[in-house]
């Protein structure tokens, strides 16, 4: 079974939940939000979701439909709820990102000087608290020079040079990985962005040319593809109306 790009993301995003345990997941787009709903399925059956609401579910509906309409609800979490849920580390987010930098400094807020920004974005919403207290993940569906710069116009989401700065306020800050539509990328132990594995059928040189800071991609291994099981349940359980592929094309 030919695994397409967009299922390779899916699986990526599922993989990041793999040592998560028991903690709600908090998955911003298309592609996230499959990959948690796999990696419930799969690798990590006591990670909690919602349905994009107030329910948990033990069982997910399919992509786009209500849990009333399929899904098994085990419980309910109202909007307050969650800012708990969050301040006591219990949960895990995958955010999307306007701008990122080599040290993962997030910004989802403003293009341009701060005065006189060129595009107001949608704020920072909760990008600084859930970098405060639980590990961050980041999904960007299109790599490119404009997302992967050397200094964000903003910080919305704390990296890790600013995090070694915060002390003790940040000691709970955990950065995990970004995934792309072109690669995984990771940070090593200076806090940095490096690259984890490229997708098959992807070029390095293109990866190297879209990302706007210096990446070396000598020696990285091919982004894992999604084993016959995790393909089935992605196409025929989870996004049978293949929503996925509108997030990455084919």
């Amino acid at each position: 079974m030919d695994a397409t790009i967009a299922e390779i993301c899916v699986a990526a995003c599922a993989d990041t939940y793999l040592e998560s345990g028991e903690v709600l997941a908090h998955a911003v787009g298309t592609i996230p939000t499959i990959g948690a709903r796999l990696a419930k399925l799969t690798s990590a059956p006591d990670l909690v979701l919602t349905d994009g609401e107030a329910f948990l579910m033990a069982e997910p509906p399919p992509l786009g439909t209500s849990a009333a309409a399929g899904g098994l609800i085990e419980g309910w979490a109202p909007f307050g709820r969650i800012f708990d849920i969050l301040a006591t580390g219990r949960r895990q987010s995958m955010m999307g990102a306007s701008q990122i930098d080599r040290f993962g400094n997030q910004n989802i807020s403003l293009i341009g000087d701060w005065n006189r920004p060129t595009r107001q974005l949608i704020g920072v919403r909760g990008a600084p608290g859930n970098t405060v207290n639980h590990r961050v993940d980041y999904w960007v569906s299109r790599h490119s020079t404009r997302i992967f710069v050397d200094r964000v116009d903003m910080v919305s989401g704390v990296g890790n040079d600013r995090a070694r700065e915060g002390g003790r306020a940040m000691r709970f800050h955990h950065l995990g990985v970004i995934v792309t539509d072109l690669a995984v990328l990771g940070y090593d132990e200076g806090g940095a962005v490096v690259l984890r594995s490229i997708h098959p059928g992807v070029e390095a040189d293109a990866v190297v040319a879209a990302t706007g800071f210096p990446v070396d991609p000598e020696g990285v291994p091919a982004t894992r593809i999604p084993s016959a099981e995790e393909l089935s349940l992605i196409r025929d359980v989870i996004d049978p109306a293949g929503a996925r592929s509108r997030e990455v094309p084919r």
